[in-house]
């Protein structure tokens, strides 16, 4: 006879595993404050931008112009989250986001802001993340085990999601109600927690490349690892592929609100809060499946039901229709990353991993600007369900090609 309580305890102990390592604890709740003041800020500024020009392509251009460094940078950054400590790293790129944060926030409350003033913003932010991502993937190995790995990872994308379906909806109300600025200024503060957070860890030394070889070297040993890894590489190509094609249409949120719901500033924040609450859903339920041996086939019905699951929601011009579907979207994408990431992250040597990380990131995060440009212009050229459907098609064909020819996926365990 199994005892309800015990049960209860064993399904909770499983599902919040990586909470037991003190270092992950203070990451975890550090880095949920920071990031429900990133929502706010990322939902004000979305409706800000629209706000000012009017046009679901300027919300392209911002996205763009905050996801160029990656390309430029991120290959760099994992080089450099590879030869420093990487709480180090952290601790300095959460202080220049913070920085740029008060910036916005000042320039909005002075009344002087101007959309340049935006785009070179979030230029300089896509710099302080380009550096920070690399880092930040990796970092999760040193605040837990390897075999916790999957639950850790599984644990930021709750806070990461959590933080999406509060953060938005809270900075709706605060911009009808206070206006942009106090957005940007509490996400400046929020930060003031994670940087306390890492300040307080106990890190043992990890493994670092030899200072006296070139980065380039370094890179090109990330990158040829990569590219004679077809698992690895088949999973780096998928999430580039789901950022540009499929994530993209949250760029369009604003428009979509005005355009095809008819709402404001509060219903922007419900649309992004609604696939925040799908994928905190999908990454507690990935969390509670514990050290669980199915991570391909799980992986491989996500590819198939988030595009379905966006061309689905174009049908439809109902609020309360456009949230539902877009809980279950959330919740299928981060079947997609969560899987993804911790795939990776598990089949890569600790010495690489941190190289591997900026290939990933630049992939995920550097298809973002692409994705965010090209269904920003094709919105305002043929609406936004036409560019949300194209880029849906896309993703489904990727998803039917690595099906076919990468059978190796299904069987990750």
């Amino acid at each position: 006879m199994t005892i309800p309580s015990l049960q209860r305890s064993t399904f909770a102990a499983r599902t919040f595993a990586a909470l037991r390592y003190r270092n992950y604890r203070l990451w975890f709740f550090g880095q949920m404050v920071s990031l429900f003041g990133s929502w706010m800020q990322t939902t004000a500024q979305g409706f800000l931008v629209f706000q000012l020009t009017g046009s679901p392509a300027y919300l392209g251009y911002v996205g763009f112009a905050a996801g160029v460094p990656a390309w430029a940078l991120t290959l760099y950054g994992g080089v450099v989250a590879d030869r420093v400590p990487r709480r180090t790293l952290l601790i300095v790129t959460q202080i220049a986001q913070m920085a740029l944060a008060f910036i916005l926030a000042g320039l909005v409350f002075s009344g002087i802001v101007q959309p340049w003033h935006i785009i070179v913003l979030s230029l300089l932010l896509g710099v302080a993340n380009a550096f920070d991502a690399p880092a930040r993937l990796a970092f999760v190995r040193e605040l837990v085990d390897k075999e916790d790995l999957t639950n850790g990872i599984a644990l930021n994308a709750t806070m990461f999601n959590l933080a999406t379906t509060t953060g938005p909806a809270m900075a709706g109300v605060m911009y009808n109600l206070v206006g942009p600025a106090w957005c940007f200024m509490l996400n400046g503060i929020s930060f003031l927690a994670v940087i306390g957070a890492l300040w307080r860890m106990r890190i043992a030394s990890g493994p670092v490349a030899p200072r006296n070889a070139s980065a380039w070297r370094d890179l090109r040993e990330g990158l040829s690892y990569i590219l004679h890894e077809p698992v690895v590489r088949t999973l780096i190509v998928l999430v580039g592929a789901t950022s540009c094609f499929g994530i993209s249409f949250a760029t369009l949120f604003p428009a979509w609100a005005v355009r095809i719901l008819g709402g404001d500033a509060t219903t922007t924040g419900l649309l992004q809060s609604a696939r925040g609450l799908g994928a905190l859903m999908g990454a507690l339920l990935i969390a509670s499946l514990g050290r669980f041996q199915f991570k391909g086939r799980l992986l491989t019905v996500g590819t198939f039901a988030f595009p379905l699951l966006l061309i689905l929601m174009t049908f439809t011009n109902r609020l309360w229709l456009t949230l539902a579907i877009l809980v279950a979207s959330g919740l299928a994408v981060i079947l997609i990353m969560n899987l993804a990431n911790a795939l990776v992250q598990t089949l890569t040597p600790d010495a690489l991993r941190g190289r591997v990380m900026a290939v990933y990131s630049m992939v995920f995060f550097g298809m973002m600007p692409v994705g965010a440009l090209w269904v920003g212009v094709v919105a305002e050229r043929v609406g936004e369900p036409a560019a949300v459907i194209s880029g849906a098609l896309a993703v489904l064909g990727v998803a039917g090609a690595i099906f076919v020819a990468v059978p190796q996926i299904r069987a990750l365990r």
